[in-house]
Protein backbone atom coordinates (compact mmCIF):
# COMPACT_ATOMS: atom_id res chain seq x y z
CA UNK A 1 0.00 0.00 0.00
CA UNK A 2 2.46 2.53 0.80
CA UNK A 3 4.32 1.82 -2.88
CA UNK A 4 0.71 2.56 -4.55
CA UNK A 5 0.62 5.54 -2.56
CA UNK A 6 4.02 6.58 -4.07
CA UNK A 7 2.58 5.96 -7.15
CA UNK A 8 -0.20 8.26 -6.84
CA UNK A 9 1.82 10.84 -5.93
CA UNK A 10 4.36 10.56 -8.73
CA UNK A 11 1.86 9.98 -11.07
CA UNK A 12 -1.18 12.06 -11.02
CA UNK A 13 -1.27 15.47 -11.35
CA UNK A 14 -2.19 17.54 -7.89
CA UNK A 15 -3.13 13.88 -5.83
CA UNK A 16 -2.88 14.38 -1.73
CA UNK A 17 -2.95 10.80 -0.11
CA UNK A 18 -2.51 11.48 3.82
CA UNK A 19 -0.19 8.30 4.74
CA UNK A 20 -2.76 6.78 6.89
CA UNK A 21 -5.70 6.09 4.04
CA UNK A 22 -6.05 3.01 2.19
CA UNK A 23 -6.46 3.06 -1.46
CA UNK A 24 -6.98 -0.05 -3.28
CA UNK A 25 -5.12 -0.70 -6.37
CA UNK A 26 -7.97 -1.10 -8.36
CA UNK A 27 -9.10 2.13 -7.75
CA UNK A 28 -8.98 4.94 -10.22
CA UNK A 29 -7.78 8.24 -8.84
CA UNK A 30 -8.37 11.25 -10.96
CA UNK A 31 -6.34 14.70 -11.09
CA UNK A 32 -6.03 16.81 -8.03
CA UNK A 33 -7.99 15.12 -5.50
CA UNK A 34 -7.41 15.25 -1.95
CA UNK A 35 -7.73 11.74 0.47
CA UNK A 36 -7.57 12.77 4.27
CA UNK A 37 -6.56 11.05 7.04
CA UNK A 38 -7.74 7.32 7.97
CA UNK A 39 -10.13 7.32 4.70
CA UNK A 40 -10.80 3.90 2.95
CA UNK A 41 -10.99 3.26 -0.56
CA UNK A 42 -12.05 0.64 -2.24
CA UNK A 43 -10.76 -1.26 -5.25
CA UNK A 44 -13.73 -0.94 -7.51
CA UNK A 45 -14.57 3.13 -6.64
CA UNK A 46 -14.25 6.18 -8.97
CA UNK A 47 -13.01 9.10 -7.49
CA UNK A 48 -13.38 11.93 -10.01
CA UNK A 49 -11.46 14.94 -10.28
CA UNK A 50 -11.03 17.50 -7.57
CA UNK A 51 -12.87 15.65 -5.28
CA UNK A 52 -11.95 15.95 -1.38
CA UNK A 53 -12.53 13.50 1.10
CA UNK A 54 -11.80 15.18 4.61
CA UNK A 55 -10.79 12.27 7.10
CA UNK A 56 -12.25 9.02 8.23
CA UNK A 57 -14.19 8.65 4.95
CA UNK A 58 -15.47 4.92 3.85
CA UNK A 59 -15.99 4.70 -0.36
CA UNK A 60 -16.59 0.72 -1.02
CA UNK A 61 -18.32 -1.25 -3.87
CA UNK A 62 -19.01 0.05 -7.31
CA UNK A 63 -19.39 3.75 -6.10
CA UNK A 64 -18.37 7.02 -7.99
CA UNK A 65 -17.87 10.26 -6.71
CA UNK A 66 -18.36 13.25 -9.07
CA UNK A 67 -16.12 15.73 -9.71
CA UNK A 68 -15.26 18.29 -7.12
CA UNK A 69 -18.07 16.62 -4.75
CA UNK A 70 -17.06 17.23 -0.82
CA UNK A 71 -17.47 14.17 2.05
CA UNK A 72 -17.19 14.65 5.44
CA UNK A 73 -15.66 13.29 8.24
CA UNK A 74 -17.34 9.37 8.96
CA UNK A 75 -19.10 9.19 6.20
CA UNK A 76 -20.11 5.98 4.46
CA UNK A 77 -20.10 5.41 0.60
CA UNK A 78 -21.63 2.44 -1.45
CA UNK A 79 -21.66 -0.35 1.38
CA UNK A 80 -23.88 -3.27 1.50
CA UNK A 81 -27.51 -2.37 1.61
CA UNK A 82 -29.68 -3.23 4.74
CA UNK A 83 -31.82 -5.74 2.46
CA UNK A 84 -31.61 -9.03 3.97
CA UNK A 85 -32.38 -10.31 0.44
CA UNK A 86 -28.88 -9.03 -0.92
CA UNK A 87 -25.97 -11.21 -1.05
CA UNK A 88 -23.40 -9.19 -2.29
CA UNK A 89 -24.11 -8.50 -5.86
CA UNK A 90 -21.98 -6.23 -7.77
CA UNK A 91 -24.43 -3.13 -7.95
CA UNK A 92 -23.52 0.67 -7.38
CA UNK A 93 -23.46 3.77 -6.02
CA UNK A 94 -23.19 7.36 -7.65
CA UNK A 95 -22.88 11.00 -6.21
CA UNK A 96 -23.18 14.00 -8.48
CA UNK A 97 -20.67 16.63 -8.69
CA UNK A 98 -20.28 19.53 -6.24
CA UNK A 99 -22.57 18.08 -3.71
CA UNK A 100 -21.51 18.17 -0.44
CA UNK A 101 -21.78 15.61 1.81
CA UNK A 102 -21.83 16.32 5.66
CA UNK A 103 -20.45 14.22 8.85
CA UNK A 104 -21.53 11.03 9.55
CA UNK A 105 -23.81 10.63 6.62
CA UNK A 106 -24.48 7.15 5.05
CA UNK A 107 -25.25 6.28 1.66
CA UNK A 108 -25.86 2.80 0.41
CA UNK A 109 -25.75 0.67 -2.92
CA UNK A 110 -28.70 -0.25 -5.02
CA UNK A 111 -29.62 -3.87 -4.84
CA UNK A 112 -30.66 -5.98 -7.77
CA UNK A 113 -34.50 -6.12 -6.91
CA UNK A 114 -34.08 -2.55 -7.06
CA UNK A 115 -32.77 -0.11 -10.07
CA UNK A 116 -29.40 -1.76 -8.92
CA UNK A 117 -27.73 1.86 -8.28
CA UNK A 118 -28.70 4.69 -5.32
CA UNK A 119 -27.95 7.83 -7.18
CA UNK A 120 -27.75 11.17 -5.69
CA UNK A 121 -27.49 14.23 -8.10
CA UNK A 122 -24.98 17.24 -8.81
CA UNK A 123 -25.23 20.33 -6.51
CA UNK A 124 -26.98 18.36 -3.52
CA UNK A 125 -26.59 19.20 0.23
CA UNK A 126 -26.72 16.38 2.25
CA UNK A 127 -26.52 17.42 6.16
CA UNK A 128 -25.22 15.52 9.28
CA UNK A 129 -26.64 11.93 9.62
CA UNK A 130 -28.48 11.98 6.50
CA UNK A 131 -29.32 8.08 5.65
CA UNK A 132 -30.60 7.34 2.06
CA UNK A 133 -30.81 3.80 1.68
CA UNK A 134 -30.53 1.32 -1.61
CA UNK A 135 -31.87 2.41 -4.56
CA UNK A 136 -32.73 5.90 -3.87
CA UNK A 137 -32.89 8.33 -6.58
CA UNK A 138 -32.19 12.12 -5.80
CA UNK A 139 -32.20 14.62 -7.71
CA UNK A 140 -30.01 17.44 -8.64
CA UNK A 141 -29.73 20.60 -6.27
CA UNK A 142 -31.39 18.69 -3.30
CA UNK A 143 -30.75 20.01 -0.33
CA UNK A 144 -31.52 16.91 3.16
CA UNK A 145 -31.19 18.52 6.32
CA UNK A 146 -29.67 16.92 9.62
CA UNK A 147 -30.90 13.41 10.35
CA UNK A 148 -33.09 12.81 7.66
CA UNK A 149 -33.91 9.07 7.07
CA UNK A 150 -35.44 7.49 3.86
CA UNK A 151 -36.14 3.80 3.31
CA UNK A 152 -35.34 2.47 -0.17
CA UNK A 153 -36.47 2.92 -3.44
CA UNK A 154 -37.02 6.59 -2.49
CA UNK A 155 -37.29 9.30 -5.28
CA UNK A 156 -36.69 12.64 -4.96
CA UNK A 157 -37.31 15.49 -7.55
CA UNK A 158 -34.55 18.48 -8.34
CA UNK A 159 -34.76 21.35 -5.66
CA UNK A 160 -36.72 19.89 -3.03
CA UNK A 161 -36.25 20.43 0.31
CA UNK A 162 -36.38 17.92 3.18
CA UNK A 163 -36.72 19.81 6.78
CA UNK A 164 -34.28 17.98 9.64
CA UNK A 165 -35.32 14.75 10.55
CA UNK A 166 -37.70 13.94 9.00
CA UNK A 167 -38.70 10.60 7.25
CA UNK A 168 -39.69 9.39 4.17
CA UNK A 169 -40.95 5.69 3.72
CA UNK A 170 -39.71 3.54 1.36
CA UNK A 171 -41.13 3.70 -2.58
CA UNK A 172 -42.25 7.12 -1.52
CA UNK A 173 -41.75 10.02 -4.19
CA UNK A 174 -41.10 13.57 -3.53
CA UNK A 175 -41.96 15.97 -6.73
CA UNK A 176 -39.59 18.41 -7.76
CA UNK A 177 -39.20 21.83 -5.62
CA UNK A 178 -40.85 20.15 -2.99
CA UNK A 179 -40.22 20.82 0.55
CA UNK A 180 -40.96 18.28 3.55
CA UNK A 181 -41.23 19.72 7.09
CA UNK A 182 -38.63 18.93 9.73
CA UNK A 183 -39.89 16.14 11.94
CA UNK A 184 -42.42 14.90 9.33
CA UNK A 185 -43.29 11.20 8.57
CA UNK A 186 -44.02 11.05 5.15
CA UNK A 187 -46.01 7.54 3.94
CA UNK A 188 -46.93 8.50 0.47
CA UNK A 189 -46.23 10.61 -2.41
CA UNK A 190 -45.70 14.70 -2.22
CA UNK A 191 -46.53 16.61 -5.27
CA UNK A 192 -44.32 18.88 -7.42
CA UNK A 193 -44.39 22.17 -5.83
CA UNK A 194 -46.17 21.05 -2.75
CA UNK A 195 -45.55 21.48 1.11
CA UNK A 196 -46.25 18.75 3.60
CA UNK A 197 -46.16 18.88 7.37
CA UNK A 198 -46.93 16.89 10.13
CA UNK A 199 -46.20 13.29 12.32
CA UNK A 200 -47.96 12.11 9.57
CA UNK A 201 -47.39 14.23 6.68
CA UNK A 202 -50.69 16.32 5.61
CA UNK A 203 -50.35 18.85 2.23
CA UNK A 204 -50.26 22.19 3.39
CA UNK A 205 -50.02 23.95 0.52
CA UNK A 206 -47.44 25.31 -2.46
CA UNK A 207 -43.94 26.06 -1.51
CA UNK A 208 -44.42 29.55 -2.79
CA UNK A 209 -41.64 31.26 -1.66
CA UNK A 210 -39.15 28.39 -2.67
CA UNK A 211 -41.00 28.73 -6.47
CA UNK A 212 -40.09 32.71 -6.16
CA UNK A 213 -36.86 32.16 -5.45
CA UNK A 214 -36.16 30.02 -8.42
CA UNK A 215 -37.20 32.52 -10.62
CA UNK A 216 -41.01 31.80 -11.46
CA UNK A 217 -43.30 34.39 -12.48
CA UNK A 218 -46.03 35.55 -10.62
CA UNK A 219 -48.22 34.66 -13.21
CA UNK A 220 -47.22 30.86 -13.29
CA UNK A 221 -47.42 30.96 -9.24
CA UNK A 222 -50.69 32.02 -9.44
CA UNK A 223 -52.53 29.55 -11.65
CA UNK A 224 -50.69 27.45 -9.79
CA UNK A 225 -52.41 28.29 -6.38
CA UNK A 226 -55.95 28.35 -8.35
CA UNK A 227 -55.34 24.68 -9.99
CA UNK A 228 -53.72 24.06 -6.31
CA UNK A 229 -57.13 24.90 -4.66
CA UNK A 230 -59.05 23.04 -7.28
CA UNK A 231 -57.15 19.96 -7.07
CA UNK A 232 -57.02 19.48 -3.70
CA UNK A 233 -59.63 21.93 -1.58
CA UNK A 234 -62.58 22.24 -4.46
CA UNK A 235 -65.65 20.50 -3.85
CA UNK A 236 -66.34 16.61 -5.09
CA UNK A 237 -64.31 13.39 -4.81
CA UNK A 238 -61.25 13.60 -6.16
CA UNK A 239 -61.23 12.14 -9.35
CA UNK A 240 -63.77 14.31 -10.41
CA UNK A 241 -61.66 17.58 -9.46
CA UNK A 242 -58.66 16.10 -11.29
CA UNK A 243 -60.67 15.98 -14.31
CA UNK A 244 -61.58 19.19 -14.25
CA UNK A 245 -58.42 20.95 -13.57
CA UNK A 246 -56.85 18.88 -16.64
CA UNK A 247 -59.28 20.47 -18.86
CA UNK A 248 -59.23 24.21 -17.40
CA UNK A 249 -55.48 24.16 -17.13
CA UNK A 250 -54.58 22.05 -20.29
CA UNK A 251 -51.67 23.81 -21.66
CA UNK A 252 -49.91 24.88 -18.39
CA UNK A 253 -46.51 23.51 -17.89
CA UNK A 254 -46.50 23.46 -14.13
CA UNK A 255 -50.04 22.12 -13.59
CA UNK A 256 -49.33 19.14 -16.58
CA UNK A 257 -46.16 18.24 -14.53
CA UNK A 258 -48.38 18.40 -11.64
CA UNK A 259 -50.85 15.75 -13.01
CA UNK A 260 -48.34 13.71 -14.76
CA UNK A 261 -46.91 13.33 -10.96
CA UNK A 262 -50.41 12.00 -9.95
CA UNK A 263 -50.69 10.19 -13.48
CA UNK A 264 -47.79 7.76 -12.90
CA UNK A 265 -47.52 4.60 -10.98
CA UNK A 266 -47.29 4.83 -7.22
CA UNK A 267 -46.49 2.17 -4.32
CA UNK A 268 -47.68 4.52 -1.51
CA UNK A 269 -50.42 6.80 -3.00
CA UNK A 270 -50.74 10.81 -2.96
CA UNK A 271 -50.63 13.15 0.25
CA UNK A 272 -53.59 14.94 -0.26
CA UNK A 273 -54.99 18.69 1.62
CA UNK A 274 -57.06 17.97 4.59
CA UNK A 275 -60.01 20.47 5.31
CA UNK A 276 -57.51 23.27 6.93
CA UNK A 277 -56.66 26.33 5.35
CA UNK A 278 -53.91 26.59 2.64
CA UNK A 279 -50.71 27.73 4.26
CA UNK A 280 -48.27 27.77 1.45
CA UNK A 281 -47.04 31.56 2.30
CA UNK A 282 -46.16 30.50 5.90
CA UNK A 283 -44.74 26.93 4.52
CA UNK A 284 -42.89 28.71 2.09
CA UNK A 285 -41.21 30.83 4.09
CA UNK A 286 -39.44 27.67 5.81
CA UNK A 287 -37.59 27.20 2.60
CA UNK A 288 -33.56 27.92 2.74
CA UNK A 289 -32.25 31.01 0.43
CA UNK A 290 -30.50 28.44 -1.80
CA UNK A 291 -33.50 27.16 -3.06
Amino acid sequence: MDGLREHLHSTIDGVRIHPTAIVSAGAFIGTDVRIGPFCTVGADAVIEDGVRLVSHVVVEGHSRIGPAATIYPFSTIGMAPQDLKYRDEPTACEIGARTQIREHASIHRGTPNGVGTTRVGADCLLMAVVHVAHDCQVGNNVIIANNVVMGGHVAIGDYAVIGGSAALHQFVRIGRAAMIGGVSGVEADVVPFGTVLGNRARLTGLNVIGLRRRGFDKGEIALLRLAFHDLFHGDGVFADRLTAVRARFQGDRLVEEILAFVDAPSRRGLIRADRRPILDDIAGDAAPASM
